[in-house]
C-alpha cells in the first residue's frame, strides 16, 4: 500500500514487524581460534586491506591447505582416514579485496612455483626436443602406412610400429604446478594426474565450479563427481574419447573460492538437486561474511608486515620439503597424522554434539549433509594447524583440535545462515536481500528512510518489478511502508527494526 506523506505521518505508532524468515544471527569470526602465526599475519592484513576478517581468514587457510595437502593426510579412528586438504567458499560481491588477499597469502606459494620452472627450464627443453622427434616418428610411420595402403600392399608391419610408438612417448618431467584459476574441472584432473599430483583452485571469480559450460545440465553431475573424488582422495579415471584417457590417482586438491550471491543462486537453478544431492556444497566451510565496502578508508600501508613474513616463510618451508611422490606412479604418499587420545576424545565429543542435531527437529536438520562433513573438516584443519606450526614431530594435540572444533562450528553455523535463506521462494528471498540491506543502509546513515530510486539504483535488486515485489512482502510483514512525497516515492522502515528489537 502506498501512503501520502501527510497520511503517513499518522502512522507514527507502528506495530510490531513480523518475522520474514527464522533468521540465524551471524557470529564474529573466532580469530582467536586461530594458530598463533595464521592469527597474526590474518589480523595484520585485515588492519590494511579492510577486507572481511572471514575472508582474510579463508585466504590464509587456503594457502596453508595448499602448501600441507602433499605431506599429510589425516586419521580420525581406525579406518577413517583422508586427506587434509580443505575446500573453501566465501560468498560475497566482486570488490571484497580477495584478490588483493590471495595475492599476500600466496607470495610464497607463486614464488616456488616460478623458481621451480626456471629450474626445469632446461628438461623441459630436453621433453620438448624429444616430443617433436616422437611427432617426427609418429608421423613417418603413418605417412608409410598411407603409401603401402595406396598401393594395396600389407601395413601390418607398419601398424604394429605405430602402436609400439604409442607406448614409447616421452613423459614430460614433473614440474611443480600448484594454482589452478581458470582451467575446466578435466583439465585440473589432467593436471594432477600428469603434471603435480598436488594443486588448488583459488579464485575470485569462481567460474570453474559455479559458473558456465562447466555446470551446463550435460555436464554437471559429472564434474560434480569429479571434484568430490578428490575432495575425498579417491582414484578416478576420466575417458576421453578424441585424446588419452587418465587416471587420477594419488593427488590433492584445495579449493578456496569467492563467489556472488547471483551466482550461486543461478548454480542452484542450473543444477537442481545435484549440489546438494550429490554432497558437493556439504564439503565446503562456507563464510558469507558482511561486506566491508564503504567503510575501507585509505590507510597508510605499514613500512613492514613482519607477521605476514613468518606466515611465508614457513609457507616456503613446507613447498620446499620434497614432496612424498612414488617414483614409479607418480602419485603422493603423505604421512599419515593421528589424532592424541585428548584430542580424539574431544572430536569424538564433537561428532556426537553434531549428530544429534541432524534428526528431525533437530538445530542441523535442514543442513545435515553440511553437517555430517563437520567433523572431517574439523580433524582435517586440525591436522593443517599442528603441522604447520610443529612439523611431523607429534600427533594433532588437543589445542590444535579445540582451535579447528570452533572453528569448523563458525562455519558450520555460516551454512545455516546461507543456505536457510537459499532455499526460500525466489520472492522471500529478494525480500530478505532487500531488509538486511534497507536496515545497514539506515543503521550506517541514522535515518529510517531511503528514496525508492536510491534502493533500486544501489540497493541488491535492480529489477523493478521484482523490488517492486519484495517491497510488498515487506510492507505485508509490518517491516516498511511505501510513502509518496509529490511523484517522488520513499520506503520507510519500521523503526523497530534499527532499535535491534528484530522478531
Amino acid at each position: 500500500m502506498t501512503y501520502d506523506l501527510d497520511e503517513a505521518a499518522e502512522l507514527a505508532a507502528w506495530p510490531n514487524p513480523q518475522p520474514l524468515t527464522a533468521k540465524i544471527e551471524p557470529e564474529p569470526y573466532p580469530l582467536d581460534a586461530l594458530s598463533e602465526t595464521i592469527r597474526a599475519a590474518a589480523e595484520e592484513v585485515r588492519d590494511f586491506v579492510k577486507a572481511p576478517a572471514a575472508l582474510v581468514v579463508a585466504s590464509a587457510i587456503g594457502a596453508m591447505s595448499l602448501a600441507c595437502q602433499a605431506h599429510i593426510d589425516i586419521e580420525r579412528a581406525a579406518r577413517l582416514t583422508g586427506p587434509s586438504g580443505l575446500y573453501l567458499l566465501t560468498i560475497a560481491d566482486s570488490g571484497e579485496r580477495k584478490s588483493t588477499v590471495d595475492s599476500l597469502f600466496g607470495k610464497a606459494i607463486a614464488e616456488y612455483e616460478e623458481a621451480q620452472r626456471t629450474q626445469a627450464k632446461p628438461l623441459l627443453d630436453e621433453h620438448q626436443a624429444a616430443i617433436e622427434a616422437w611427432e617426427a616418428k609418429k608421423q613417418g610411420i603413418k605417412e608409410k602406412i598411407r603409401q603401402l595402403a595406396k598401393e594395396n600392399k600389407p601395413t601390418g608391419d607398419k601398424e604394429a610400429d605405430l602402436r609400439k610408438l604409442a607406448h614409447e612417448r616421452p613423459d614430460p618431467p614433473r614440474v611443480p604446478r600448484l594454482l589452478y584459476a581458470d582451467a575446466t574441472p578435466e583439465a585440473l584432473a589432467f593436471g594432477l594426474a600428469k603434471q603435480w599430483p598436488s594443486g588448488g583452485v583459488v579464485s575470485a571469480e569462481a567460474g570453474i565450479v559455479f559458473g558456465g559450460h562447466a555446470m551446463g545440465k550435460d555436464t554437471a553431475m559429472r564434474n560434480l563427481a569429479l571434484l568430490n573424488q578428490l575432495w575425498d582422495g579417491k582414484p578416478l579415471t576420466i575417458d576421453r574419447r578424441t585424446v588419452e584417457s587418465f587416471t587420477v590417482a594419488g593427488a590433492r586438491l584445495t579449493v578456496a573460492l569467492q563467489v556472488q550471491e547471483a551466482t550461486l543462486r543461478d548454480f542452484f537453478s542450473k543444477s537442481g538437486a545435484l549440489a546438494r544431492g550429490t554432497g558437493f556444497l556439504a564439503r565446503f566451510l562456507v563464510a558469507w561474511p558482511e561486506s566491508t565496502q564503504g567503510t575501507r578508508f585509505f590507510t597508510a600501508p605499514p613500512a613492514s608486515w613482519p607477521a605476514l613474513a613468518a606466515f611465508n616463510r614457513r609457507i616456503a618451508e613446507i613447498l620446499n620439503q620434497p614432496a612424498p611422490i612414488d617414483d614409479e606412479t607418480g602419485t603422493l604418499t603423505p604421512a599419515m597424522m593421528k589424532l592424541a587420545p585428548d584430542a580424539k576424545k574431544a572430536w569424538i565429543t564433537f561428532h556426537d554434539a553434531i549428530e544429534s542435531e541432524l534428526g528431525s527437529g533437530g538445530d542441523l536438520c535442514d543442513v545435515r549433509d553440511v553437517a555430517a562433513k563437520s567433523a572431517d573438516n574439523a580433524a582435517r584443519l586440525a591436522a593443517l594447524f599442528q603441522f604447520f606450526e610443529s612439523g611431523m614431530g607429534a600427533a594433532v594435540g588437543l589445542p590444535a583440535f579445540e582451535s579447528a572444533g570452533r572453528i569448523a562450528a563458525w562455519h558450520l553455523n555460516e551454512s545455516r545462515r546461507f543456505f536457510g535463506e537459499l532455499a526460500l521462494p525466489v520472492e522471500l528471498a529478494d525480500a530478505a536481500r532487500l531488509d538486511n540491506w534497507l536496515i545497514d543502509y539506515c543503521k550506517s546513515r541514522l535515518t529510517t528512510t531511503v528514496g525508492k530510486s536510491h534502493v533500486r539504483q544501489h540497493g541488491p535488486i535492480r529489477d523493478g518489478a521484482r523490488l517492486d515485489s519484495a517491497i510488498s512482502e515487506l510492507a505485508d510483514l509490518d517491516r516498511v511502508q511505501l510513502v509518496k512525497d509529490g511523484r517522488r516515492l520513499y520506503l520507510d522502515i519500521n523503526p523497530a527494526l534499527l532499535e535491534g528489537r528484530l522478531l
